[in-house]
């Protein structure tokens, strides 16, 4: 089976006969990539050797050939997003396929709001990955901007299973003090790929507000201490994309300080 991941990355999962190893029952294993499943050599059904990396994680190490069936049918990698039928797309010098359907395939919708509402980022704890999922689903959030509009959809959510009036209330709370939250974390939290905990910090102090990083070119970005050429070209292909701006400008919107931040450099403000 194939995973799909907040990135759009696809994760290949060997599905296994459940069997005892190192004090756990393992019952499937990462296969990383279409490269790995073709220097396996792996067909359905095969009789593979598995251990556990670092004692934790089961990989498959082997293919047992003598004792595959004569009739088995060769894994092919799949071509299309197993969760919303895009074409997948493979860059050169990369091992991984990605479907690039962010806006609408919708492991990677909700990833990216769980990512965003993480501890690492905007940590609101009362927005756990259920919750994402089941707002989510029931219509009342499609990007991570549509969070700051949840107030107004108290009664919706008191209409859903699992929610009373405090649960709503704690979370409404929890999304309005998550505004207090400075730059770099709200960087994070956009999920750019590339840009991580370390590179946000980075590129915050440098840029100081949302619109002075949107508007650098590749020479400019490069210059910032330890942004590389793939982190520049990817923080210029994010702001790039029409669905990315409007998202800003949605949380811009929102008002408080989370999105003065995106404007002003809360951190240092704060410390003014």
């Amino acid at each position: 089976t194939y995973q799909v991941g907040r990135t759009g990355a696809i994760t290949p999962v060997a599905n296994l006969q459940p069997v005892l190893l190192a004090g756990t029952t393992v019952k499937r294993a990462s296969l990383h990539n279409a490269d790995q499943i073709e220097k396996l050599d792996l067909y359905e059904g095969d009789i593979v050797k598995v251990e556990k990396g670092g004692e934790i994680i089961p990989k498959i190490i082997e293919v047992n050939k003598s004792k595959r069936d004569l009739f088995a049918q060769k894994i092919k990698y799949i071509s299309n997003c197993p969760e919303c039928g895009t074409a997948l797309i493979r860059k050169d010098g990369e091992a991984q396929h990605y479907c690039p359907n962010e806006s609408s395939c919708s492991p990677q919708v909700i990833g990216k709001m769980q990512h965003f509402t993480g501890r690492k980022a905007m940590n609101i704890d009362s927005l756990g990955d259920e919750t994402i999922e089941q707002l989510y689903h029931a219509g009342l959030i499609k990007t991570i901007a549509d969070i700051y509009d949840l107030k107004n959809n108290r009664n919706s959510m008191l209409a859903l299973d699992r929610f009373a009036e405090k649960s709503v209330d704690n979370l409404i709370e929890g999304i309005e003090q998550s505004k207090k939250n400075a730059f770099e974390k709200v960087l994070f939290g956009l999920g750019i790929r590339y840009v991580g905990e370390t590179v946000a910090k980075k590129l915050a102090a440098h840029f100081r507000n949302i619109d002075q990083l949107m508007a650098a070119n590749f020479d400019a970005l490069i210059q910032v201490d330890e942004i590389g050429e793939r982190i520049a070209e990817s923080v210029i292909q994010y702001f790039n994309k029409a669905e990315h701006l409007q998202q800003i400008e949605k949380l811009k919107a929102a008002g408080g300080h989370c999105y003065e931040l995106l404007t002003l450099f809360w951190y240092h403000k704060k410390s003014m």
